[in-house]
């Protein structure tokens, strides 16, 4: 999971409720102080949140874009059901096209969609479904199809702990796996954050990660500009098949130096300057 600094948002956002059709999504919402150039829609990852993108809210909205990183339905303080069938990767999709819509960003065509590694796969399934709301799409640490099977084997025993387990007893569990040095780095913020997780979800997204069928294609046929960004190390899908994945898009590929499958959290900085980069290119 991307391990936040702080759970503590910076001057220029704010935490709310995005009201929608769909219900109510909490997101942190950073307004730049002068005139807006976009607006962004960023979506965490697997076991994570819209804290993952905290160091990244402030060098974009610096940048001048509106950016609002979201919790998914059943993530941290999105509320969510029990229903797995509620957290099926079509109904994620029409959430975020929901949520797109209620940010009230202006013509169509003008918001920038980023997810990171399952927030990719579910971008990736709302702009297939509708790309006309979207200026762009960043898929941040997200690959083409299946995890690696190394990281389908974990999913797996996490799936089957949460069926049997609650969740505080499979997170000493988890932290109990954990190398000393990342232990040592938890604090009582992830632990809450943690348990605020519909158990549900993340059985249901979990089946999405070690199933997802290679769409690159589909995505590859809109007209749609991609980029594809990773840090120089990944053990959920290799570099190389990153690599080749922006190839097959056409799409724009930056690498983060020094950062691995969260470069929001390794390397925030160089990671908002590539993102800022590509957004200001089109």
């Amino acid at each position: 999971m991307s391990r936040p600094h702080t759970f503590t948002p910076p001057p220029c956002a704010h935490a709310r409720q995005l009201r929608t059709p769909r219900g109510d999504f909490a997101v942190l919402d950073a307004s730049p102080s002068g005139a807006v150039r976009g607006t962004a829609l960023l979506l965490p990852g697997y076991t994570g949140s819209k804290e993952d993108f905290m160091a990244l809210l402030e060098p974009l909205s610096a940048a001048g874009y509106r950016t609002v990183a979201v919790d998914g339905r059943g993530q941290y303080e999105t509320e969510g059901t029990d229903r797995q069938e509620a957290y099926a990767q079509g109904e994620l999709a029409l959430d975020v096209l929901a949520q797109t819509a209620a940010l009230d960003a202006g013509d169509e065509g003008t918001v920038h969609l980023l997810g990171h590694s399952l927030g990719g796969q579910i971008a990736r399934a709302a702009v297939l479904r509708d790309a006309t709301p979207f200026r762009s799409l960043t898929l941040m640490s997200s690959g083409p199809a299946e995890v690696v099977e190394a990281q389908q084997l974990k999913v797996k025993v996490l799936s089957d702990a949460l069926a049997t387990l609650s969740m505080a007893e499979v997170w000493e569990a988890m932290r109990a796996l954990d190398p000393p040095e990342e232990a040592a780095t938890d604090g009582e913020a992830l632990r809450r954050r943690w348990l605020r997780h519909r158990p549900a979800q993340l059985i249901a997204t979990g089946r999405q990660l070690v199933t997802e069928p290679d769409r690159v294609a589909e995505l590859a046929a809109l007209p749609l500009p991609v980029h594809v960004l990773s840090g120089e190390r990944d053990d959920t899908w290799p570099v190389p098949l990153l690599d080749e994945m922006a190839r097959r898009l056409g799409a724009h590929r930056t690498r983060i130096t020094g950062a691995e499958h969260s470069p929001n959290t390794d390397r925030p900085q160089e990671t908002a300057a590539a993102i800022v980069a590509f957004w200001d290119g089109l």
